[in-house]
């Protein structure tokens, strides 16, 4: 069974993301900052990380930074999940090794669609 690391610090949407997810199959992990998804990932990389941008302790873009530095950390498909819209945002978070872009609210079919472009479905 593949595995998700759901990163938001709103629990809310965490929930809604689990719920699609394992519709989808897969195994799904937590994390409400950066820092607790970065120590998830040492603990057992995902498949897949579905990613905020904004989150105190630790934001989106700098745990991607981190990620993509740790060892087997280049593995996962992210998807940065985000209601950042400018497209610098954007650029930087595919130049720091993003897979691919969710604008917030999301549902079901975006989820599927993004997860079949970038491979997991």
């Amino acid at each position: 069974m593949k595995s998700f690391l759901v990163v938001d610090d709103s629990r809310v949407i965490r929930n809604v993301a689990r719920r699609i997810l394992e519709a989808f199959g897969f195994k799904i992990e937590e994390a409400a900052d950066g820092q607790l998804a970065l120590e998830a990932c040492k603990r057992a990389m995902p498949d897949g990380i579905l990613l905020d941008w904004n989150m105190p302790v630790m934001n989106g873009l700098e745990f991607l930074r981190a990620l993509r530095a740790t060892p087997g950390g280049n593995a996962p498909i992210v998807l940065f999940c985000t209601t950042e819209t400018e497209m610098t945002k954007i650029q930087q978070a595919i130049e720091a090794g993003a897979n691919e872009y969710i604008m917030k609210p999301f549902d079901s079919e975006i989820v599927e669609s993004k997860l079949t472009q970038v491979g997991l479905l």
